[in-house]
């Protein structure tokens, strides 16, 4: 069956003595990006936004092996990638000052560093033009030229049309009711789970103490790696139950549920490693890399033989989706994920099992009063 146009992987057939061929994984296909970028000789190209491999036979079919119904062959063109910009003066002092009003407002470095990478084509484009001037309708050609030309994802779209949101609301204080624009419809892709079971094989494969908490705390506070690695010694509150996460997404403060077994577990670590600041240091003493825990997550599943797709941010998924299948209240597991709309929390609903132990079909309420021989007179 071939999957819906926003999830295929479109592999671009190469030219005879090209050495590579290249291939577009969509942002939201995350677990699927992550299991390409694990490939011998993987490389992703950030200005086309696309991936490639080594063009061989053989590595075309491992394509097709391992995405099967989503992978959709096209044609030698390949997006072109996005020319390398050199701004004017009037453009780089925009740029400076846009910069300059984000760090003041707290934003994080990454949405800083993407906000200015999207900001520095739109203000090329409209370099001839003042920038106070340039209209709703212009701005949307701008994204739709984008688009025609260098195939840019609905995730790029989206951080495009925000960075000229920022520039326009913040740098030049104009109305917010200016930056209606056209939004891309939003992918409605369910996240990858784990069973149960198989979750305890993973977060237990590791030998190392260290790593098997790592896994644990993840899967048993439902975090996210960043918020893992920036957990000090002190956010463990065993007394009153919780633990503490500082500055999660958005810069929000949150208790998230301490289990009791990670509770034990994190008190043996802690016997052993005694981090002084970080909960989990990394080896000359800082914070834990992100790089680090993928490392040990791939491990595991290898070791498990567990699904290859999976990520350490399935971990998180899997936390919603357990707890939602114990009956535990969508606002309660809204506050541990710390999400602002209980509407995202909801999407864990879409992949709860299905299947005859959840759900009561009413043709079978509809013949539970009815006897065997009522059944044979009406049929």
């Amino acid at each position: 069956m071939k999957a819906p146009k926003n999830q295929n992987i479109l592999v671009y057939t190469a030219l005879p003595k090209a050495k590579r061929f290249k291939v577009y994984i969509p942002f939201l296909m995350k677990s699927e990006r992550e299991c390409f970028r694990k490939l011998d000789s993987s490389y992703y190209h950030p200005q086309q936004n696309l991936w490639s491999l080594i063009n061989t036979v053989e590595n075309l079919k491992k394509i097709e092996s391992l995405f099967g119904g989503k992978v959709l062959k096209v044609g030698e063109s390949a997006p072109r990638g996005m020319p390398k910009i050199d701004l004017n003066r009037q453009g780089e002092a925009e740029l400076e000052k846009t910069h300059q009003k984000m760090v003041l407002k707290g934003f994080s470095k990454n949405t800083v560093d993407n906000y200015k990478s999207s900001l520095k084509p739109f203000f090329k484009y409209f370099e001839n033009q003042s920038l106070k001037s340039v209209t709703k309708e212009q701005i949307e050609g701008y994204v739709f030229e984008l688009i025609s030309k260098y195939k840019i994802s609905e995730s790029a779209q989206n951080t495009i049309i925000n960075a000229i949101k920022c520039y326009y609301e913040h740098t030049l204080g104009l109305p917010r009711e200016y930056y209606n624009i056209t939004r891309p419809k939003k992918s409605q892709d369910l996240p990858n789970i784990l069973h149960i079971n198989e979750v305890r094989r993973i977060i237990n494969s590791p030998s190392n103490l260290k790593h098997k908490t790592i896994l644990h705390t993840i899967y048993g506070a439902g975090l996210r790696v960043g918020e893992l690695i920036r957990l000090r010694v002190v956010d463990i509150r065993s007394e009153e139950g919780y633990i503490f996460i500082k500055d999660s997404k958005g810069k929000k403060d949150r208790h998230t549920v301490l289990s009791k077994h990670l509770l034990e577990l994190l008190r043996e670590y802690y016997k052993i490693y005694k981090p002084a600041y970080w909960l989990f240091e990394g080896q000359t003493g800082g914070q834990y890399s992100s790089t680090s825990i993928q490392s040990i997550y791939r491990k595991a599943v290898k070791e498990t033989n567990g699904n290859p797709w999976s990520t350490p941010h399935t971990l998180r998924h899997s936390f919603a989706t357990h707890l939602m299948e114990r009956g535990t209240s969508l606002r309660h597991i809204q506050a541990a994920l710390g999400h602002n709309s209980s509407k995202t929390t909801e999407i864990y609903t879409r992949v709860l099992a299905i299947n005859n132990k959840t759900i009561k079909s009413p043709l079978d309420t509809m013949y539970e009063s009815v006897s065997l021989d009522e059944n044979k007179t009406t049929s």
